[in-house]
Formats: C-alpha cells, structure tokens, sequence
C-alpha cells in the first residue's frame, strides 16, 4: 500500500473515527483504524463491536492495499506532523511508513484479515430527516437517556415512526423528555438507539438544511451523514409505556421566563454540592414562584414572578434534573403544568406540543 494524501483531511478523518474505536479490547485489531486505499480514495474504519463508523477521503493511491494501525497512535502522529502533505506506505511486513516533510515514522501494524466486518444491515427502511432537525431532537432528549444499566432499554432512546412523523422518546426513572417532528418515512415502526450512538451521531450532524439517510434494519441502524456512515445495533427489550406516565390533567398552569426561572435555580443550588445533595423546593402560588433550599452550608431563597392559573402546590426536585429540562426548552418562555405535589411537573413550549419533559418531584420533609 502506497499513498500521498493531505494532513488537514487525514486529520480530522482520524478524530471522528477515533471515537468509535475501543480503547481497551481482547482483539487488539480493534483498537486500531482499519485503512483501505482503494482507486483515488481511502477509506478510514473504526469498530467496537457495537458502534461502527466509517469515511472516505481523497488520496493519491500508487500501490491499493488494507492496514490497521493503532488509532491513539497513528492519531498522535498525523496531528503532529508538519507539511501539507502525507506519505503513506506498508511493507510487506505490515511495517507502516509516515512521512511529513522531515519527519518521518515507522510503526507495526495489524493485518486487515484480523479486523470484524461490520454487519451488514438486512430488511431496511429508509427515512430522511435534515441534519438540523435530529441534531435538535437528540439534543433536546439525550440528557433524560439512563445511564445505569439496570435497564439496558433505557440507556437508548426511543424512535416511533408513524406517517410522516418521528418521535423520540428518553427515560430514565425520575424524568421524561419526548420531541416529535415531521419527517419522510413511509411505514410505522419502533426502535431503540443506544445513546452513545445518538452522542456520537450528534457530533457529526450540520446546522443546515442538508438531508441525512437512516437505514433501519432488524438488529442494526445506519446514519448516512454527509461523508461519514455510522452504524450500530439496536437495543433488545420493553421500553416503558411513556404514554402512561404522562398525566393528562393539570390543577396548575404556569407561564414563565425560561432563562429567569434557570438563573434561579442556578442560585439557590449554590449551596448543593455532590456530598450535600437537598431538594429545590419550590412554592407556586400568587403569580410568583419561590425557589429555596437549605443543605448543612446553609440556606438560600429567591423568587421570580410567572403567570398562574390554578391551585397553589409545593414541590421538591433534584436541582440537576430540574435544570437539564429547562436548559434543553426552546424559546423565551416555557408552560409548566403542575398536578398536585407529587404528580411529575410537565414543561411544554408555550404554544404547540414540539417537546415535553416530565421531571418527577422528591418528597419534601417538613421544615423545623
């Protein structure tokens, strides 16, 4: 194998694919990036057995061939190599040669036969989004996504597809965020993304308007994003029944200033530290909400006006997880309906139904 190809491109090619490779594996080839120069492009892999990722860039192929070379290694090296361009060459040895202007490296590298194939998707559904669209609806559900593993369904995120629209949905336990959006698909289908999948997917997604391809096959899923295809299996098991948890009345209705009920929030959890955990109480009444704590550092209070139809209630809630709903809400103000104090708090965008978050309230202690 012998190519010429530019260090800016190599570069960034080998940061992406970097991240789906294994940093500790039994097959050491897995730890590496599986190179393929092929006519006038490279094709550049990375695989853990559960997220694959591959893209291809221009090059000046001389000599066809396949090498796996280490990825924290070869990824050290092209970042710091000096010229414009890079000269790639493998022996038949699997020695690997590294030139860069006056730098110049050699390492080992591992057969191209020792590396997985990465599987082949089968009985496929297509759908198209725009990058900007599922790059927001990840963004706005990926924070509820479980990170224990005691259910392994719930460290995914939910797909629903049904005509022309797509829906995702995270739990965790102690809150809910659901997103829905027009979308091109035929079939009605559901499916479950592992969230390090959607992480990673969202890192490569555009601002723009630009439409992506997604592949839904019966064990695995593959995104077709510009360049870069990734692909990764499906999560096995029963998603909860959101649609349960979701209350359907409301005895309070609130609207407020999404940034001013952040900041508040944001101060009184100044004496909430990870060794002092308490709840955020907060008291919803007379067109004013009062937020407060008080851990053994001390205690604190603020309020801030809202618009409020409906009964008075008092509630706890993790300050982490109360915050997380607020931060991922679009536009300047949020709906919250309110059900009693130990019914989950519902935000809402102010007009429309394009989000919802539940975040389940702590049970408050009586204050001495």
């Amino acid at each position: 194998m012998k190519i010429i190809c530019k260090r800016q491109q190599l570069n960034e090619a080998v940061l992406n694919i970097q991240r789906a490779v294994s940093a500790k594996s039994s097959v050491p080839a897995l730890e590496g990036i599986l190179l393929s120069a092929e006519e006038s492009e490279i094709t550049l892999c990375g695989y853990d057995l559960e997220l694959g990722m591959k893209t291809k860039i221009e090059a000046k192929v001389e000599e066809k061939g396949r090498i796996v070379l280490s990825a924290r290694l070869f990824g050290d090296i092209v970042r710091r190599l000096p010229a414009d361009d890079v000269h790639l060459s493998v022996d038949d040895k699997n020695i690997t040669k590294i030139q860069s202007g006056p730098a110049d490296f050699s390492i080992a590298g591992i057969p191209a036969e020792e590396y997985p194939e990465l599987p082949s998707i089968t009985g496929e559904t297509s759908i198209k989004i725009a990058n900007c669209t599922l790059k927001s609806m990840i963004r706005q559900t990926i924070f509820a996504v479980a990170e224990s593993d005691a259910k392994p369904i719930h460290t995914g995120t939910l797909f629903e597809l049904d005509k022309n629209k797509i829906r995702l949905v995270s739990v965790d336990g102690y809150r809910l965020a659901l997103r829905e959006e027009t979308a091109k698909c035929e079939e009605e289908l559901n499916f479950v993304v592992p969230g390090k999948t959607l992480q990673e997917v969202m890192k490569l997604l555009s601002d723009d308007d630009e439409e992506l391809e997604i592949l839904i096959g019966r064990r695995h899923i593959l995104f077709q994003i510009g360049s870069y295809c990734v692909i990764s299996r499906l999560l096995e098991g029963e998603f909860l029944d959101y649609r349960a948890a979701i209350p359907n009345t409301s005895a309070m209705e609130i609207l407020v200033s999404t940034r001013s009920f952040i900041e508040s929030v944001e101060r009184v959890s100044l004496i909430i530290t990870d060794r002092l955990k308490s709840p955020v109480r907060c008291l919803f009444e007379d067109n004013e909400i009062k937020v407060s704590c008080s851990t053994s550092i001390g205690r604190a209070s603020d309020q801030l006006p809202a618009k409020m139809e409906g009964e008075p209630v008092e509630m706890g809630f993790n300050n982490r997880y109360l915050l997380d709903a607020l931060r991922n809400t679009e536009g300047d103000e949020v709906k919250i309906q309110l059900n009693g104090a130990l019914s989950p708090m519902k935000i809402l965008p102010r007009e429309g139904n394009s989000y919802l978050f539940l975040v389940l309230p702590v049970r408050l202690k009586s204050e001495a």
